[in-house]
C-alpha cells in the first residue's frame, strides 16, 4: 500500500514563511493544525491566514489555542475545518480527534478553560475515539508531566485530563503545542508524543501510516 502521510504543526501566531519551507506539503493527505493560529486575530485575520494554507494542500484540519478568539473558532466551524472535540475520519481508515484551547496562563488569553472543561470535551469524544484502530490526537495543551510540557523553570504545566485521555484511549500519535520551549518526542504506553515548538522556529511533525501503523518524526525546516 502507498504510504500516506500528514503534516502537523502549530502555534502560527499569523507567521506562515516556514510553511513553505516544508518538505512535500502539497502531497501531503493534510495538513493538521494544533493551535494558536492567530494572535488575538478576527475574522480578515484568520482567513486570509487560512486561504494561504490552503493554497499549499486543501485537506486542512484545525482547531483554536489560547491565542484565538470565538470569530477564529466560528470561522473554522463555518469552513468545516474545526476539529475541536470531534472525532473525523480521514483516508485510509486513519481518525483525527482534536482539544483545543487551553488552561488558565498567566497572561488572560481570550481561549483559556478551566482543566475540568477539557475534561468535559475529552469525556464527550472518549467512547468514538476508543472505536478507530488507527487514531491521530491533536492538542493544543500537552499532556501533565511530560517533555512536551515542561518549563525552562522545570515545572510542568500541561493538563491532567489530556493525560488521562491517552492513558485510556493510546492514540497512536499525539501532537501538540502552547509550550514553545518544549520541543520534544515522549510517549505515555504507546502514544508517541510530540510537540515540534512554534512553526515559526521551524518545528513539525511528519506523521505517516503504512496500513498497519501510525508512526511520526519531529522536523525541522531547511
Amino acid at each position: 500500500m502507498f504510504e500516506l502521510f500528514w503534516i502537523a504543526f502549530g502555534d502560527v501566531h499569523e507567521r506562515l514563511k516556514n510553511i513553505h519551507k516544508i518538505d512535500d506539503i502539497s502531497m501531503a493527505s493534510g495538513i493538521l493544525m494544533s493551535g494558536d493560529l492567530t494572535n488575538v486575530g478576527n475574522l480578515g485575520k484568520v482567513s486570509r491566514l487560512m486561504e494561504e494554507v490552503k493554497k499549499l494542500n486543501p485537506n486542512v484540519y484545525a482547531q483554536i489555542g489560547n491565542m484565538d478568539t470565538r470569530e477564529v473558532e466560528e470561522y473554522l466551524d463555518q469552513t468545516g475545518m474545526n476539529i475541536h472535540a470531534r472525532v473525523i475520519p480521514m483516508v485510509g481508515g486513519v481518525h483525527l480527534t482534536g482539544l483545543g484551547y487551553s488552561t488558565p496562563t498567566p497572561f488572560s488569553t481570550p481561549s483559556e478553560v478551566e482543566e475540568e472543561q477539557l475534561k468535559l470535551w475529552l469525556d464527550s469524544v472518549e467512547d468514538q475515539a476508543m472505536e478507530p484502530k488507527h487514531l491521530i490526537f491533536l492538542t493544543h495543551t500537552p499532556p501533565y508531566r511530560t517533555k512536551a510540557d515542561l518549563l525552562k523553570s522545570g515545572s510542568n504545566v500541561g493538563s491532567r485530563a489530556v493525560r488521562e485521555f491517552i492513558e485510556k484511549v493510546q492514540p497512536g500519535v499525539c501532537v501538540t503545542g502552547h509550550i514553545h520551549e518544549a520541543r520534544s518526542v515522549d510517549r505515555i504506553g504507546k502514544t508517541l508524543i510530540i510537540n515540534p515548538g512554534p512553526l515559526s522556529s521551524g518545528g513539525y511533525v511528519r506523521i505517516s501510516f503504512s496500513g498497519s501503523e501510525l508512526d511520526a518524526q519531529l522536523r525541522m525546516v531547511q
